[in-house]
């Protein structure tokens, strides 16, 4: 499929207005359609006619290729077509947005039509492309943008795959949306209550990092025009961007669509794009967003370790171990570039600007909390779990009563109570941090033994145990008759 090349990409920067659910007018939708957008394209001057034409049939085929099919497969496609026509009706048929749009359709069409149903979250490449694709259950296939530039910086960490490189950069480019004021790399499917098109900042940073990298590698300088088109939606709010204003600077949000939602690994990643494009092209306006992002992450970091483990998001959702284990790494990856910085500067001093610089040059962020929190990170994973059963002493034997207990981390937690080797109660779950109850119903008065055991993420175990004293059921009053 014909793709918009890299430089008039960049240089063509047009500010694009997603208009909110609702926002177009329901008989106005209702007259859109995916054929009479792209003949309303054509006929601005702004799509090739052949173009056109390859676009129209690929949506008939794809129609026509859903009649044929029942069931799973048929529901992966029919979503995939609802995601197209709902574009188009909802106006959002834009020429940038078409080759990922159409392209996507036609993998789609193909796989569904003959391939093996894939395992979820399974990802793939197609013959004669470097893109990175995702299975996800319910909307089909669908890029993978953070998976094909963690793919790019793979390839250029390699040092020796620099043709590989510049293709897949060329093929991403080549499907980037105007957006923002500058270009996206946008997911066209439905999201944990996300609605297409929507951008990540944790995907676009990562693409910062690949673009500005290969434009030093390859020597080739359109890789830093195209980073700095795609700082967009560092400059702009939801939903267009992913800026949240602050007190202390800026949130990048991981999805466009929440803006409620601080993710921090995503926000973490966003930096270390924005700061490997500020430093590598020397770019002011990529300095300026990297400094509000790492004002406002040094201010909300504390908030996301509980000490024991990581939040994955606030309030209070901890991070599976996989995420925490990615938090660490981002962290790590912060405190290797601000210490680098903090080496280069010549001062050895956190927080200073270096001595005689003719503008003083500005003051480099200090890397410590960074380092000091990836460490303690990678401790966790080491960690026992800290298990305290806080109550009762004692319960009443047939009657509703509950034991209660306190882990310092997220754990698969086993309650037992016991009276003798009879085991009168056992539970298991996984629990978050904090304290638990769990509810109980004594059968027996008598000497009982309450025992908790916790398995944290990484496989660390705890145990704690209580003595608990049942007393005899309460004698039911008399009648009077």
């Amino acid at each position: 499929m014909p793709r918009t090349p890299v430089g008039m990409l960049v240089a063509t920067v047009l500010a694009v207005v997603l208009l909110p659910a609702g926002a177009v007018p329901a008989q106005a939708e209702a007259k859109r359609s995916v054929a009479s957008e792209l003949q309303r394209l054509q006929a601005a001057g702004t799509l090739d006619p052949a173009l056109a034409t390859r676009y129209r049939d690929a949506f008939t085929q794809a129609r026509s290729t859903l009649k044929k099919l029942h069931g799973y497969r048929h529901a992966q496609l029919k979503a995939v077509i609802g995601n197209v026509d709902a574009a188009a009706r909802g106006g959002r048929f834009i020429p940038s947005r078409l080759p990922a749009t159409f392209l996507t359709l036609q993998r789609n069409r193909a796989w569904w039509a003959a391939a093996p149903v894939p395992a979820a979250g399974q990802r793939m490449t197609f013959s004669g492309s470097l893109i990175v694709w995702q299975f996800y259950p319910g909307q089909g296939l669908q890029i993978q943008w953070l998976g094909t530039f963690g793919k790019a910086n793979a390839l250029w960490n390699a040092k020796g795959r620099d043709p590989e490189l510049r293709r897949l950069l060329d093929e991403a480019l080549g499907l980037a949306t105007q957006r923002a004021g500058g270009i996206a790399f946008e997911y066209l499917f439905r999201f944990d209550g996300g609605s297409p098109p929507w951008v990540s900042g944790l995907a676009q940073g990562t693409a910062l990092s690949a673009l500005s990298r290969a434009a030093v590698r390859l020597k080739d300088t359109r890789y830093f025009d195209a980073a700095r088109s795609a700082l967009g939606i560092f400059r702009t709010p939801p939903p267009s961007g992913v800026r949240v204003a602050t007190p202390a600077g800026a949130h990048y949000l991981q999805y466009s669509y929440a803006q409620e939602l601080h993710i921090v690994n995503g926000f973490t990643q966003a930096l270390n794009g924005l700061h490997d494009f500020a430093a590598l092209a020397n770019d002011p306006d990529g300095e300026a967003l990297f400094a509000a992002g790492e004002a406002q992450l040094r201010a909300e970091l504390p908030g996301f370790d509980t000490g024991a483990w990581s939040l994955y998001a606030k309030p209070g959702v901890e991070s599976d171990l996989g995420y925490h284990r990615l938090l660490r790494d981002f962290l790590r990856g912060l405190c290797d570039r601000l210490t680098g910085d903090v080496q280069r500067a010549g001062s050895g001093v956190p927080g200073t600007a270096p001595v005689g610089g003719t503008p003083a040059a500005p003051a480099v962020p200090d890397p410590a909390l960074y380092c000091d929190t990836a460490e303690r990170f990678t401790a966790d994973l080491t960690t026992k779990p800290v298990l305290t059963v806080d109550a009762p002493a004692t319960l009443r034997a047939k009657a509703a009563g509950a034991v209660t207990f306190t882990t310092n981390k997220v754990a698969v937690v086993t309650v037992t109570v016991a009276k003798g080797s009879a085991v009168v109660l056992r539970r298991t779950a996984r629990m978050g941090y904090g304290r638990h109850r769990i509810g109980v119903r004594p059968a027996h008065a008598g000497a009982h033994t309450v025992g908790v055991r916790a398995v944290d993420l990484a496989g660390n175990a705890a145990e704690a145990t209580a003595a608990l004293t049942v007393l005899p059921a309460r004698k039911a009053p008399k009648s009077r008759d």
